[in-house]
């Protein structure tokens, strides 16, 4: 079923969605975002959308057509920083990095800091964004 919603036949609407008429006079569908969507994705949202496009291209395009991969991907990225901050906790703990060593030693502090973040974020995008 077919309506023509403006005279010069800019928009149609066909099975209920809306075409606009494009420059090189071709329809394309009207898709946007739903309100309320559209989120900041940091490092591990977009490496999972990454692996998304390249491994589970099914999945990607199904959240892509649904209007939810920016919600997916906020949520994805979220749940790996927060997972990364525990990590980085129970690492300092473990190895005795304190606020006193970065008192008595910053450089040891900042390369046993780099170190803990590191294998952190390693283990999140092993456990968490390539699954």
């Amino acid at each position: 079923m077919r309506k023509i919603v403006e005279r010069w036949i800019k928009v149609i609407v066909e099975n209920g969605i809306t075409y606009v008429l494009g420059d090189d006079d071709i329809y394309y569908p009207d898709l946007q975002l739903p309100e309320g969507t559209n989120y900041n994705i940091g490092k591990f949202g977009h490496m999972r959308c990454e692996y998304l496009k390249e491994f589970k291209h099914g999945y990607y395009m199904e959240l892509l057509l649904d209007g939810r991969l920016n919600e997916y991907l906020h949520e994805i990225d979220e749940a790996c920083y927060e997972m990364r901050d525990r990590l980085v906790e129970k690492m300092k703990e473990k190895q005795g990095v304190t606020e006193q060593l970065k008192a008595e030693n910053q450089m040891l502090w900042v390369g046993k800091m780099n170190n803990i973040i590191a294998c952190a974020e390693e283990v999140v995008v092993m456990e968490v964004v390539y699954v």
